[in-house]
């Protein structure tokens, strides 16, 4: 009688250290930070609502990040950031420009929120079947579109305006419905955009740029809403510099 070969161990995980739920863990911070920023905009807490949706994007950079950093990819962690991103991104940033001042709009502002929403979705989808056929940051370094964080923040521009130059800067109800079908379509649109995760910086300008950071996090805190406004046009002048220095290198090519 021949000894039998040892029967392998059930290799199934059973269990999992804190290190290892620390990705997923940032993600649903980050949700419970979208889901609040709802109920603080229902409740008129206008400046809280956006400074938790910015949260949510600062925990959205961070759990893909430290996921890839540890090892410890998971595919319901790729399911739960898709999830949280439609929420914290494309739910809850619509929904506090509605809270904020679009009730009185009739219909027209609801819709701009359902429209912006169609969109954020529709981007996640395309992006997600991109992921796992290609490599989305083809093209040299642009995404296909505006992401849906930066989209996040874009939209919430009618609030940042009278909030750092007096009502007399608000747009029109119109306006600012129009400005959020906007922002949605630019979203799901073929425009370039530049992609942050492409620079790069040598050794001797590391320096001069977290000079740069540390300026731009004090400009943050002191003038919140300024500083927000500013960020808006340059990202915009950055997707107008993005769609034609594309187009130069298409012709030289």
């Amino acid at each position: 009688m021949t000894d039998q070969p040892p029967v392998a161990p059930d290799k199934t995980k059973t269990e999992f250290s804190l290190l290892q739920l620390l990705p997923n863990m940032l993600t649903i911070a980050a949700i419970c930070a979208g889901i609040s920023a709802i109920r603080f905009a229902a409740e008129g807490n206008i400046a809280l609502a956006v400074a938790l949706i910015t949260l949510a994007s600062i925990l959205d950079g961070m759990d893909g990040r430290t996921a890839r950093y540890l090892g410890f990819n998971s595919k319901i962690g790729a399911e739960l950031d898709s999830l949280a991103d439609f929420l914290n991104f494309g739910v809850a940033p619509p929904l506090v420009v509605y809270f904020w001042g679009l009730q009185d709009s009739y219909r027209a502002g609801w819709l701009a929120v359902l429209v912006f929403a169609i969109c954020c979705v529709m981007r996640l989808a395309r992006f997600n079947v991109d992921s796992r056929t290609k490599d989305p940051l083809d093209d040299g370094g642009y995404f296909t579109g505006v992401p849906s964080p930066a989209g996040a923040m874009l939209v919430m521009l009618p609030i940042y305006l009278p909030y750092a130059f007096g009502p007399g800067a608000a747009l029109p109800d119109v306006v600012s419905s129009l400005y959020i079908v906007l922002v949605g379509w630019v979203m799901v649109s073929r425009i370039p955009t530049w992609s942050f995760k492409s620079v790069s910086f040598s050794r001797a300008n590391v320096t001069y740029f977290l000079i740069f950071f540390t300026g731009f996090i004090a400009c943050l805190v002191s003038f919140p809403w300024a500083t927000l406004v500013l960020c808006c046009f340059a990202y915009a002048g950055s997707v107008v510099w993005a769609v034609i220095e594309l187009k130069l290198a298409k012709r030289r090519g």
